[in-house]
């Protein structure tokens, strides 16, 4: 799970990675025979690689475009775009942020070869927090903007803040709810390598890599997940 892509060193720090060191995480997988997939592709198949991993990026950042894009294409490398429709064209004003989110022309332009792109909610809000019908409409938003701008987006969702109803009854009407908008697979954060096929398609876990992780922390992320060594 990645967020904000920089050129600048000394800014790679929390939500925000290094240029360098995202290549040198590429470079990595690329050396040591890792395998990208789409989410879309995980859909079709009964079984995969150990080796295999789906990148994803949060909030399509415009620095993703500069930054991340080019690289992701250098080392052939398939990653997903979550889209937090509201905000397209605009700024990440969910956290009171200046980071521009792409507009629909910059997502229309993305090769689709290397980029997919997935749900990241209408309005960025925490899912449980929402009511039944406030979760729903935020997903009859996100679906009227996708048919309105024909962007070709997977139904796959990531959750904003990792971010969902955990337990009980609100918990199943929200599975329910993403059952009926035909949703095919959901990531919230977790920091655990999935097993395949996933035990829940709604709760698959995600790595956090943070602009802090040296080379070492990233590869043992990828065979153990969350460290508390480090």
């Amino acid at each position: 799970m990645y967020h904000n892509i920089t050129p600048n060193d000394d800014l790679s720090l929390g939500l925000t990675l290094s240029t360098s060191k995202f290549e040198e995480q590429l470079d990595y997988l690329n050396k040591n025979n890792y395998i990208s997939l789409f989410v879309s592709e995980l859909e079709q198949m009964k079984s995969i690689s150990s080796k295999s991993v789906v990148i994803t990026f949060d909030d399509v950042t415009e620095n993703q475009l500069l930054y991340a894009l080019p690289l992701l294409r250098k080392y052939n490398v398939k990653a997903t775009f979550f889209i937090p429709f509201s905000y397209i064209g605009k700024t990440d004003l969910w956290n009171n942020g200046s980071e521009k989110i792409m507009s629909i022309d910059q997502l229309k332009s993305l090769d689709s070869s290397i980029i997919e792109l997935g749900h990241h909610s209408f309005y960025h809000r925490k899912y449980s927090d929402l009511s039944e019908q406030e979760i729903e409409t935020d997903f009859d938003k996100s679906f009227d903007l996708i048919a309105k701008n024909n962007l070709n987006v997977y139904p796959s969702l990531a959750y904003p803040y990792g971010n969902y109803p955990k337990k009980g009854l609100k918990k199943d009407v929200f599975f329910m709810i993403l059952e009926k908008k035909g949703i095919k697979m959901a990531f919230r954060i977790g920091n655990r390598v999935n097993s395949f096929p996933f035990k829940s398609k709604f709760e698959i876990q995600r790595i956090d890599i943070k602009g802090q992780d040296t080379l070492l922390k990233f590869k043992w992320k990828l065979k153990i997940g969350k460290l508390s060594l480090f």
